[in-house]
């Protein structure tokens, strides 16, 4: 057998790759959209992809499922448990719908799908047992059910999918999921999770890839709360801290589970000279996103331009600037070439904003506006100020500057009501970039915005 965990640091999204060498297939578990890679890994191994799956309806990056399938024709294998409310739409009319203890099968491997819900109502895990080693499940791909250190968490249906406290009946569900699917399994069951620190699907996730079942069993702060029974227990603990849900997540939700548009083959970039780029932007005929680090934008960009520092984190910041369900404007991306141009683009696919059209390689000839900044000795003199803190709840209440409202980056745009309705918006967030990148996309939507010179780090030096 071979396995091979692919991982997108950006959104902290982990798939993986698992083929029988023997007969050459190979099946793809939660696929990112981007397919190259998947793709490459097939042809330096010599395999077919000849099945393609997902563990459950993902909520915060777009499926490559059908995009994989339709490049190479391979088998969709979709969940059908949940029931009708949580049953995948019309795009995946061609793949065949799971149930616990169906079975998918590649030469001498196995998947066994097993219903673990919880983080959603049609969540499976599946139990993979390599037929040339042993007679047993040796490895379990949990998807967002279990993660390194963590569980997924039950709350993004009301945080996402417009549900009302169904988060309740989710936590008691991961519970059970937990009691009678994972810990019924063999201490030496290796657990491969969809995502690692950094995503927002868990409260504690884990750094190192992989755990197992013995260790969870022994080490996760849930594990007492499964050996003595107590289910409230377990479901206030889990409950309590969750991070904020991006608002992006809706409606990768909905379009994940209608299934989402297909790519196909890429049209070439175009390269734009900068006084072209200018005309686009004044016209409103494209959006335009500086990649450059913080302190360079600060010191000027053109009016209007969205701050996405790239191409690291374009998926995950892009998804908190653009929203492709309220605009298809072209978009523009400062690269240093055609490759990080394409790289940009590919990123920002996993979040379903298709419309990169082109790149400029400088801001020569630009009209560039210095970015506004408040320095923290002046907020006290300064009685205009509104200040809005674009970090998380859950650092909000670790500590604030006096005043100020939170609204966390990802979910400014679609929460605009909340923004203080007087005086002059000054957002801040621990160092810098956060409160950077969602300042731009509010003022690409007719905002005024300051920003606090350091941001809360800076402030909390100065009243130290």
């Amino acid at each position: 057998m071979l396995l091979e965990r692919i991982f997108d640091a950006d959104l902290a999204h982990a798939s993986y790759v698992i083929a029988c060498q023997a007969s050459g297939e190979a099946i793809v578990v939660d696929p990112r959209r981007d397919i190259a890679v998947y793709r490459d890994f097939a042809d330096r191994h010599g395999l077919t992809i000849t099945a393609v799956a997902e563990t459950h309806i993902h909520a915060d990056y777009l499926s490559g499922t059908r995009e994989l399938a339709a490049a190479t024709g391979a088998t969709m294998y979709v969940s059908d448990e949940g029931g009708p409310d949580w049953s995948y739409g019309a795009g995946f009319d061609d793949a065949v719908r799971l149930h616990d203890g169906d079975e998918i099968a590649l030469g001498n491997i196995t998947l066994r799908a097993s219903h673990t819900p919880g983080h959603t109502p049609e969540h499976l895990s599946f139990l993979v047992t390599d037929g040339a080693q042993a007679d047993a499940p040796g490895f379990m791909l949990t998807g967002d059910f279990v993660f390194v250190g963590d569980t997924g968490r039950p709350d993004l249906l009301d945080e996402a999918a417009g549900g009302s406290d169904t988060r309740f009946a989710g936590a008691r569900d991961l519970f059970a999921s937990l009691r009678d699917r994972l810990l019924t399994l063999p201490d030496y069951v290796q657990i491969l999770p969809a995502h690692g620190a950094g995503s927002a699907c868990g409260k504690a996730l884990g750094s190192v890839p992989t755990t197992t079942v013995g260790y969870e069993r022994a080490f996760a702060w849930w594990s007492p709360f499964l050996q003595s029974g107590d289910e409230q227990g377990f479901v206030d603990e889990l409950l309590s801290g969750q991070p904020d849900a991006h608002a992006y997540f809706a409606r990768m939700k909905t379009e994940n589970r209608e299934g989402p548009s297909l790519l196909g083959e890429f049209a070439e970039l175009e390269e734009f000279d900068a006084g072209r780029v200018q005309e686009r932007i004044e016209d409103g005929s494209a959006a335009f996103i500086d990649t450059r680090p913080t302190a360079d934008v600060h010191a000027g960009t053109p009016a209007g331009a969205l701050h996405i520092p790239g191409p690291g984190k374009a998926a995950s910041f892009g998804a908190w600037v653009f929203d492709p369900a309220a605009e298809s404007t072209p978009i523009v991306v400062l690269a240093d070439d055609a490759e990080q141009a394409a790289e940009f683009r590919d990123h920002l696919f996993r979040v379903g904003i298709d419309t990169v059209a082109g790149y400029a390689t400088s801001l020569n000839g630009m009209e560039l506006h210095p970015v506004e900044l408040v320095a923290p000795a002046n907020l006290a003199d300064a009685a205009d100020i509104r200040l809005v803190d674009v970090r998380s709840k859950n650092e909000h209440a670790g500590g604030h500057i006096p005043g100020a409202t939170q609204l966390s980056g990802g979910r400014a745009l679609w929460e605009l009501d909340r923004l203080p309705s007087d005086g002059r918006i000054v957002t801040y967030c621990q160092s810098g970039t956060r409160s950077s990148i969602t300042a731009s996309a509010l003022r690409r939507a007719g905002y005024r915005v300051a920003e606090l010179a350091g941001s809360y780090d800076a402030w909390r030096s100065l009243e130290s």
